[in-house]
């Protein structure tokens, strides 16, 4: 009988070693996947075709789909079935299996980080890391580019803005935002000792942002930083070390206003900058600005119960719907609006519930909460469908709940 069990023992010992190395390198794939989200010049990116390969090694390898991350699934292939059904009143269909492939993939990416969230918190940290160093190298192609560094930096800007290894300003600023969180969150609860690099980062990064002149990016940033303040000032019970995070952060925010001030410096920087600053443009408040497409487009959404297609607004506009909710009603229909309201919000509530508990993973769910938010304040002027670190903030915020829910079943097991 023990020669048997030792026999069973040293047969096993190899498998479990192969495994884990799958593991391990399952793991290494998962950074490198996050990494890959900084540079998306062109479509399908190597972000896709690396998150394909990992999402089937991930489940070959045992990964599962909680009854708390299932919900999010559920929603989000409902919103894209729902926009299915309107290629049925589309003339031209050509596009619309690409764009819905497209959505389908980025919302089964959201479960996808989920799920791996919930198997091992220490993930996050791995994620936001990998996030923080290809956010900064984007970043510095985008100020490299728009100060013409070397030959051909231009393909890192377009009409005088810096986009870094991305194809629109308007994604590539909000994608910096995250990893400027996670610094400052860290800057405000960290030793000393890394302040200064911590600060550098934070600086590169929102030089970065500034030179996208995205207004949506602008707003997405203050709103973010003062809603994280906000919330770790409520967090914490020590009045020390709330003063020291009010300190810190108006400290950083002059530091900020400095570098800002230095920059304006530049007759070229200062132009545009005045120029984009506006808060309403002239095609946005012109005839048949955005503003008035807006109008139009939601009381033609109101006879169109299975909405337009992808892109067929655009095509008969001339422009997009830069409206989040526009483009849930012309793209997917009357249940895909629904159904997006419905995850948005049950999201933010969820969120909102779990945002004061102390727990490791606590400060990813502040920074995913808090980003939502500001991505449905700025889907108000801007189309967010399709970004790919929105369904990633999406994916962190669930697994964070996943995590919670767990946590709460261990607790009640244990009483």
């Amino acid at each position: 009988m023990s020669a048997l069990a030792g026999h069973d023992g040293m047969e096993t010992a190899p498998f479990n070693r192969r495994l884990a190395g799958l593991r391990l390198l399952a793991t290494s794939l998962f950074g490198f996947g996050v990494f890959l989200s900084g540079f998306v010049i062109s479509e399908p990116a190597p972000y896709e075709l690396m998150m394909v390969v990992q999402i089937a090694l991930w489940f070959t390898l045992g990964l599962k789909i909680s009854r708390t991350v299932a919900p999010l699934m559920i929603l989000l292939l409902v919103f894209n079935i729902s926009g299915l059904f309107s290629m049925l009143v589309m003339n031209d269909t050509s596009g619309a299996p690409i764009y819905y492939a497209v959505s389908t993939f980025l919302a089964l990416s959201a479960v996808f980080y989920a799920a791996v969230i919930e198997e091992d918190y220490r993930r996050l940290t791995l994620m936001f890391r990998v996030w923080v160093t290809a956010a900064i190298i984007t970043a510095i192609l985008g100020i490299l580019g728009y100060f013409s560094a070397f030959p051909g930096a231009h393909v890192f800007t377009r009409y005088d803005r810096a986009m870094g290894a991305f194809q629109d300003p308007n994604v590539f600023g909000p994608y910096l935002v995250a990893p400027v969180l996670y610094l400052l969150y860290r800057l405000l609860t960290g030793p000393a000792i890394r302040a200064p690099l911590l600060t550098l980062g934070i600086l590169v990064l929102t030089f970065g942002i500034f030179l996208s002149f995205s207004r949506a990016a602008w707003g997405l940033l203050v709103f973010g930083c003062l809603a994280m303040v906000v919330v770790m000032v409520l967090n914490e019970r020590s009045t020390a070390f709330r003063l020291k995070i009010l300190l810190l952060a108006v400290g950083a925010g002059f530091l900020l206003l400095l570098a800002l001030g230095i920059a304006l410096q530049f007759p070229k920087i200062s132009d545009l900058f005045f120029n984009r600053a506006k808060l309403v443009q002239s095609y946005d408040g012109a005839r048949l600005g955005r503003f008035e497409r807006h109008k139009i487009g939601f009381l033609m959404a109101l006879e169109r119960p299975l909405g337009l297609g992808p892109l067929v607004f655009g095509k008969i506009y001339g422009e997009d719907e830069h409206n989040i909710w526009l483009k849930c009603l012309t793209t997917y229909g009357w249940a895909g609006f629904v159904t997006y309201l419905v995850m948005l919000w049950t999201s933010l509530w969820l969120g909102f519930r779990y945002l004061l508990r102390e727990r490791p993973w606590q400060p990813f769910l502040i920074i995913s909460w808090v980003l939502i938010f500001g991505h449905a304040l700025i889907g108000n002027v801007i189309d967010t469908d399709h970004w790919r670190h929105f369904y990633m903030l999406l994916g962190v915020l669930w697994g964070c709940f996943a995590l919670e829910h767990r946590h709460q079943r261990q607790a009640l097991q244990r009483a």
